[in-house]
């Protein structure tokens, strides 16, 4: 099914949305104005303006309003995976992280599964880097994500990945056995759907990856792809990065309120005075529980508690 869309306004929208007054449909996805489903095609117009043509007939459609946008070709950034040609355009199963630097705060791990038919639908939403997004906006963006795909969150909690590493079990194998755990549930969930292919945003060499996984009952091999700023390289890696980061503010906002004091993100100074006064108020084995421990950040804490 290919997808058609030309750029208009609130005038041209509501000419549109006259003309196809027969075939208008109820269910609106995130955003839209009106969508309708003429002979052959489904048109859907967003507040932005932008309309998108779906169907065998959406581009003969389209060019009874106006010119089609020509789609931007990216430039692998560097550090990117050779990937097949058209993978931007590909049905992909995104996966990504968040709190892996952050010294309060769970490891979420998301895989995200985008149509190549929801593609402009993604950016009509606002997807890209979650890096370039404020917390507000990927709040924002992110309930109306959840509510638009599937995707798969597991949250590693600090007291478990304190077990883990204590263990002997480094950050990235940790990773490693996240991404393929989300990855199965994910698949599992859209089963009989299959992805054309699924990516992973890089952090560790494809065969250490799969070294990290070997010993785990079932493992994802087929059709993974790694790359670095996979943001960048697809769509639902930045969707998925999105809904992660979504889910550690969440947690975030809960050892906040546990903890009686408001916990900054990372590992920087202010953490460690923040890390300080949950000492003096809890504890150092409740400052444990919230935190990754072998981070330097502990010993200063410790130091600024006087303890």
């Amino acid at each position: 099914m290919g997808n058609t869309v030309i750029q208009g306004n609130s005038a041209l929208t509501s000419k549109m949305k006259d003309y196809y007054k027969d075939t208008l449909v109820g269910k609106l996805p995130p955003g839209a104005v009106f969508s309708a489903k003429p002979a052959g095609c489904t048109v859907t117009a967003y507040k932005s303006g932008k309309v998108l043509f779906q169907g065998a007939n959406g581009e003969t459609e389209a060019k009874k309003w106006g010119t089609a946008e020509t789609p931007k070709v990216k430039t692998p950034s560097k550090g990117a995976a050779l990937l097949p040609e058209n993978f931007a355009e590909w049905s992909i199963i995104g996966s990504d992280e968040v709190g892996t630097g952050d010294f309060f705060g769970p490891i979420t791990v998301v895989s995200a599964y985008v149509k190549k038919e929801q593609i402009p639908l993604m950016k009509e939403l606002g997807v890209k880097d979650s890096k370039n997004l404020n917390d507000s906006q990927i709040i924002s963006i992110a309930k109306d994500l959840i509510k638009t795909i599937p995707y798969s969150l597991l949250v590693l909690h600090n007291d478990k990945y304190n077990q883990l590493q204590s263990s002997g079990m480094t950050q990235g194998k940790m990773k490693a056995i996240l991404h393929n755990q989300a990855i199965l549930h994910l698949l599992d969930k859209m089963a009989p759907e299959e992805p054309e292919g699924i990516l992973i945003d890089q952090f560790v060499e494809k065969n250490t990856y799969f070294k990290h996984i070997s010993a785990q009952k079932k493992i994802q091999c087929d059709r993974v792809y790694f790359s670095t700023k996979g943001e960048s390289i697809h769509i639902a890696v930045a969707a998925a990065s999105i809904i992660a980061r979504y889910a550690f503010l969440k947690e975030m906002d809960k050892l906040s309120s546990r903890a009686g004091v408001e916990i900054p993100k990372g590992a920087g100074k202010q953490v460690d005075v923040a890390a300080a006064k949950i000492i003096k108020r809890k504890g150092i084995e409740e400052l444990k529980t919230m935190t990754k421990w072998h981070f330097a950040n502990s010993e200063k804490a410790i130091r600024i508690a006087g303890k």
